[in-house]
């Protein structure tokens, strides 16, 4: 045993304990502050004054040795991140937030380049007049993509806002029944759409005409819709639609009149033939029918 050791023993200190890795230094001060101080307490009187300081000199002799140590081995300590508080369950942060920016709008320009995808994503997100905050949807064209017919009416009602489907349910069907009197498959060579995709609304809610600047917004979805299918010929549904496709321009029906490479014949609606209870809007519509025939040929 140790010199030191015997001391320490002596005195009723007892051995020195190693401290276990990662222990804070600072531990090992107080150690040696307790140590001192049971020597202290524990010192004889005067006579032995000499014996204690001697003691008190291997006690710290030793300690430094073991507070050395220590240091040397202890992990550097290294600054802990703040945690944040965790946010308060609640979505009153979201009344603060800002607005979410504005849907771009496409121009003529840009309009004039999409494809046929494009064209119907950018009709269901057009914000180009104020129909925009009073539709319920959007009425895309719908039929073959590639046909050589086009049946254009003005714009949609109120069943096809709901459906969201040009001329849906009996309009649909006396429509399909029309085309199939001159031998001209609805599924699979016509194309159906409308001048406007958007229901115009008055301000009780009721259908009313577009307005010049509701139809210039929307005309050149239609315009692009016209190059995409190049139709042959094209077929007005109702005096709106005959009178909207060539602004300016008086139509006449049973005479053949022109948009670019196309014909156009002008008829009635299927949804007035549908409330003509005398006959003759059917009858009138037929003759529409075969001059729009003998026009397309073949």
């Amino acid at each position: 045993m140790s010199r030191s050791a015997v001391f320490l023993d002596e005195m009723g200190v007892g051995p020195l304990w190693r401290l276990r890795q990662g222990a804070v230094p600072e531990v090992v001060d107080i150690v040696v502050e307790a140590a001192v101080e049971a020597e202290v307490a524990v010192a004889e009187p005067v006579a032995e004054a000499v014996e204690a300081v001697e003691a008190v000199e291997a006690v710290t002799e030793v300690t430094a040795e073991v507070v050395a140590e220590v240091r040397a081995e202890a992990p550097v300590a290294v600054a802990a991140t703040p945690v944040p508080a965790a946010a308060p369950d609640d979505t009153a942060w979201f009344d603060d937030a800002p607005p979410p920016p504005p849907v771009k709008q496409l121009s003529d320009t840009d309009i004039a380049a999409l494809d046929w995808e494009g064209l119907t994503a950018a009709v269901a997100k057009c914000a180009r007049c104020d129909l925009c905050k009073t539709r319920k949807g959007v009425v895309m064209g719908r039929g073959d993509r590639q046909g050589a017919w086009l049946m254009l009416a003005s714009s949609p009602s109120r069943l096809e806002e709901r459906e969201g489907r040009a001329l849906p349910g009996e309009q649909g069907k006396l429509l399909d029944n029309m085309l199939k009197a001159i031998d001209v498959d609805a599924g699979r060579d016509v194309y159906i759409t409308h001048l406007l995709k958007c229901r115009p609304l008055d301000e009780t809610g009721q259908e009313r005409l577009p307005t010049e600047a509701e139809s210039a917004a929307c005309r050149p979805y239609f315009d692009r819709e016209l190059a995409l299918l190049q139709p042959r010929t094209i077929v007005t549904l109702g005096s709106m639609a005959a009178a909207g496709i060539n602004p300016g321009e008086k139509p006449v029906r049973g005479k053949v009149r022109q948009l670019g490479s196309a014909s156009v014949v002008a008829t009635f609606h299927p949804e007035q033939l549908l409330q003509d209870g005398t006959g003759k809007a059917k009858a009138r519509a037929w003759a529409d029918l075969c001059l729009a025939k003998s026009t397309h040929g073949g």
